[in-house]
């Protein structure tokens, strides 16, 4: 977990774009799971996104190549219920 607090937090993950992207990353059911764990009663989905500043390109071995996009992370804000700030609409994530 990136960032927790006692109402939630940020989960992140890697993905590849060649591999189905963040909803075909293998990585995403654990990243949900670790939601289910932490908000037993349930919870929202607030906000959901690539996380910026991440994706590292390089200078590949062949002058003025480029490697391919390594790291890429994605990124879930997540509010536990009964914890947070009511009335607001978000996504309810369920298993």
């Amino acid at each position: 977990m990136s960032q927790e607090s006692d109402h939630g937090g940020v989960v992140t993950y890697v993905f590849k774009q060649d591999r189905g992207g963040p909803m075909g990353s293998p990585y995403r059911k654990p990243a949900l799971d670790m939601i289910h764990a932490k908000c037993t009663a349930g919870s929202r989905l607030i906000r959901e996104g690539e996380v910026k500043g991440y994706t590292s390109v390089g200078m590949g071995i062949i002058e003025g190549t480029e490697d391919e996009e390594r790291g890429r992370r994605w990124g879930i804000k997540f509010e536990c219920r009964g914890g947070g700030r009511g009335g607001e609409q978000a996504e309810t994530l369920q298993p």
